[in-house]
């Protein structure tokens, strides 16, 4: 449960996030800070920059705490329902925001354009996540889907799965995306593997698979661009 917070005055004045991003834009602050100011309020012992300095600590990082729940988080001392909450808006408020730079009909050119479409979704997360994008005939993204979420080492799909989701979209072609979570992206043989079944599915139902991207921690693989497709 929250407890009431110290009073402003009691707050040392570099842990006052507000008048730190006021003074010098929220570029200069610290992961702590931004997060303090995402939660507003800290507890009767704890100034909001001294939780949020715990919360990350405790949480394993920025990487870590983007994949928490409510309830894993409200494990943490000092956070309740509403800091929880907090948190979870302002995370996936993030993700959105990344991903709307992208929304206007993006055309896939190239495995650079997958990435700087996919990477700030997928990079942090603790799970392999599975994605696909649906092209038009003229490489428009149409729709995404995350088909699989697995392991922290594996992901199951069926290319079953992957042609049903393709032809409900109408889609010409598709682009496979998924992540490492151990932020390297080279391809292990399950995804070369996979890659292949999918390859030659699409032939056969005359949807091209155009690339495979893997993503890793500011860096991906394209499985087209090694070899492998």
């Amino acid at each position: 449960m929250e407890v009431t917070s110290l009073m402003l005055r009691e707050v040392p004045t570099e842990e006052r996030p507000r008048e730190r991003m006021l003074q010098y834009g929220a570029e200069a602050l610290s992961h702590a800070e931004l997060l303090a100011i995402i939660l507003r309020t800290g507890t009767v012992s704890e100034s909001a920059v001294r939780l949020a300095s715990r919360i990350l600590s405790e949480s394993g990082g920025l990487r870590s705490l983007v994949d928490m729940s409510k309830d894993q988080l409200t494990q943490i001392k000092g956070i309740g329902d509403a800091k929880a909450l907090q948190i979870l808006a302002g995370i996936e408020l993030g993700r959105r925001i990344a991903k709307s730079t992208f929304a206007e009909r993006i055309t896939i050119r190239s495995p650079k354009d997958i990435a700087n479409l996919m990477s700030e979704e997928l990079r942090y997360l603790q799970k392999e996540h599975f994605v696909c994008l649906f092209l038009n005939t003229k490489n428009h993204v149409l729709a995404q889907e995350t088909l699989s979420m697995g392991s922290l080492n594996a992901s199951i799909v069926h290319p079953r799965e992957v042609f049903r989701a393709a032809i409900k979209r109408s889609s010409a072609s598709i682009v496979c995306v998924h992540n490492h979570p151990s932020g390297d992206p080279t391809p292990s043989p399950e995804d070369i593997q996979l890659t292949h079944r999918l390859v030659e599915a699409g032939t056969i139902i005359g949807i091209e698979v155009l690339d495979h991207v893997i993503i890793g921690d500011q860096r991906f693989i394209s499985l087209k661009e090694e070899g492998f497709m």
